[in-house]
């Protein structure tokens, strides 16, 4: 699609328009970039996602357009000087691996645009709400990545005035942390910091100094402080700082231990007093020796991260509900584990009487591709084309429905492997929908079954690989016909019945038996490809053939391609065999 940018249109027009069918404005700026999407709105304009039509591969790009909000001659003129002087310091600062490449300055049309290189990847703020709090190592990789372009950016003078989790992404093909938006950003001439400016930043992140306009070096310094610990603990900074006793309480709000040395060190990032900060990033890369940074990988590699018993209970995330700690684990093509990380997610626990808990986990909202690319190995036709679509916040049930689960709500259990905490199996569609509407007036919440755009999205849980382990599974790590293999993995059990909910390892969101165990029914009726699927979190109704619905995930009795997050397949509403179940979501929370 090509994207007016016109702003009293906004209209989207057909790929290769060169004109807006709608307003009649150029859809090309300087007969080279076309934008595709709104992406971001802020008080300085709007950004577009773009593709550079002149190169031959077509790269992506970002568009960022000068549609201030500000309201009286002064505040327009003061913002139009602020959008210039981003273009002005990313091109002063020359190319930097880890700041976007700006790519054009320009006007058409009368509106200022600055285009950029675009950075494919999500912001920490992103990944926070995501996986939950990071640990020390993320935090020491966070320091180490980021101080050298701290150093980088202030050698040329430049304090970008602006640092917090939002404007630092982490790039999807390298992992490589990058900072953005220099909309802010400043020379820090003698002049410069003798005189009083602008008072610029984020609220809770800017130093005390530049909320009276007179940031520093050291003001960056304070603020990538203050992104640590609000990235350590996933609380507001201004929950973090206790104002009646002037000092900050990061600590009682942490779910993981810090050692003396991080902690002593992010304390003085954070000194509201300038002369007791570190003045400039050589001060701290000078602390940050050697024979400390063995010490924190071995205190990693040990997991000596045991939970604090103090939490606060007023917290945003405990209203919301309660957190649980799990780890995550990543394969090779070989299916050996290649990496381990540690992750927390929320849920809320609903009490189904006679002692049954159902255990909700939130889901957070994003895009993501649904389908499988065309060199993925097992894939069908029907996993295509691939498209983007945007999910919204939503529960979903931790496991498949147990046996337990079911019978506290229908009185009955028709599975064929018997056990209280395995999945129920020999479920039909309908009877699946019941089990949804009786558990929502016991409740009082709506339940029902997944979309299967929420269903691939949740499974997925960020990954674009085939599993959300990676290139392969074991039976180490799933429940399926281990005489089949996937790339190079190992042939491994077939264990020939269901097992345990939770016997095996979750995916990023705390998500268990995603891959195998039971298949899953999902509310839409099938189609046979994703030509016409909705872009959002929708059920897919309009098809003549109600009785036919959607299954995802594999079963025990499965070939591991089966089992792959894409892969979709159908049944009719009324068979019940002994390897199809079912689990629910719920939009609140």
């Amino acid at each position: 699609m090509s994207q007016c940018l016109n702003p009293d249109c906004l209209k989207t027009n057909p790929p290769e328009t060169k004109f807006c069918q709608s307003c009649g404005e150029k859809l090309i700026l300087v007969e080279r970039y076309r934008a595709l999407k709104i992406i971001g709105q802020g008080g300085f304009g709007r950004t577009f996602q773009a593709v550079d039509e002149y190169r031959p591969s077509k790269p992506f790009c970002v568009i960022k357009q000068f549609f201030p909000q500000a309201q009286g001659t002064k505040n327009l003129e003061k913002a139009a000087s602020l959008f210039a002087q981003e273009a002005e310091r990313l091109d002063s600062l020359g190319r930097h691996p880890q700041i976007p490449e700006l790519l054009a300055y320009l006007t058409q049309d009368n509106r200022q645009y600055l285009v950029q290189e675009f950075i494919d990847g999500q912001n920490l703020k992103q990944e926070l709400e995501l996986s939950g709090t990071f640990d020390e190592r993320q935090i020491w990789e966070l320091l180490k990545s980021l101080l050298p372009v701290l150093e980088f950016i202030h050698s040329r003078q430049v304090i970008h005035r602006d640092i917090k989790p939002e404007n630092i992404i982490r790039r999807r093909k390298d992992n490589q942390l990058l900072l953005v938006d220099f909309g802010a950003a400043k020379y820090a001439t003698k002049t410069a910091l003798a005189v009083t400016g602008t008072v610029i930043g984020s609220a809770g992140y800017a130093a005390p100094e530049q909320a009276l306009g007179k940031a520093t070096f050291a003001s960056d310094i304070y603020s990538l402080g203050v992104t640590s610990i609000h990235l350590l603990t996933q609380v507001e900074p201004f929950d973090l700082f206790d104002v009646s006793e002037g000092e900050w309480v990061w600590r009682e709000y942490l779910k993981f231990t810090v050692s003396d040395e991080v902690a002593q060190l992010l304390d003085k990032m954070i000194m509201g007093a300038t002369k007791k900060r570190f003045q400039n990033v050589g001060e701290i890369l000078s602390v940050v020796n050697p024979k400390y940074q063995k010490k924190i990988n071995s205190i990693y590699k040990q997991k000596k991260f045991p939970i604090f018993t103090k939490f606060p209970i007023f917290t945003k995330e405990v209203a919301k509900g309660e957190r649980f700690t799990f780890e995550v684990v990543t394969v090779n093509n070989s299916g050996k584990i290649i990496k381990r990380t540690q992750r927390n997610a929320r849920q809320k626990i609903e009490d189904l009487g006679n002692g049954i808990k159902l255990e909700m986990v939130y889901i957070p909202g994003g895009s993501f591709l649904i389908g499988s690319p065309k060199n993925e190995a097992g894939r069908t036709d029907k996993e295509s084309p691939q498209r983007q679509v945007t999910i919204q916040p939503f529960c979903m049930s931790k496991y498949p429905i147990t046996q337990d689960q079911y019978l506290v709500i229908m009185g009955e259990n028709p599975s064929y492997f018997k056990g209280g905490n395995r999945p129920v199996e020999r479920v039909t569609w309908h009877k699946a929908t019941e089990f949804c509407q009786r558990l929502s007036q016991k409740t009082g919440k709506s339940y029902r079954l997944p979309s299967e755009n929420q269903w691939e999205y949740a499974c997925r849980a960020g990954t674009t690989t085939p599993f959300y382990f990676g290139p392969t599974i074991t039976t180490d790590l799933v429940n399926y016909n281990g005489n089949f293999t996937y790339g190079n993995a190992p042939q491994g059990l077939y264990r020939e019945q269901t097992t345990n909910v939770g016997s095996f390892p979750p995916n990023a969101f705390g998500l268990y038996d995603m891959h195998g165990n039971v298949d899953e029914w999902c509310q839409d009726i099938w189609h046979n490809s994703y030509e016409g699927v909705s872009t959002d979190d929708s059920t897919w109704e309009n098809n003549e053939n109600s009785e036919l619905r959607v299954l995802c995930g594999g079963s025990w009795n499965d070939y591991p391609w089966w089992c792959r997050s894409a892969d979709r397949d159908w049944d009719n509403t009324n068979i019940s065999i002994n390897n199809v179940g079912f689990r629910v979501v719920c939009l609140s929370f």
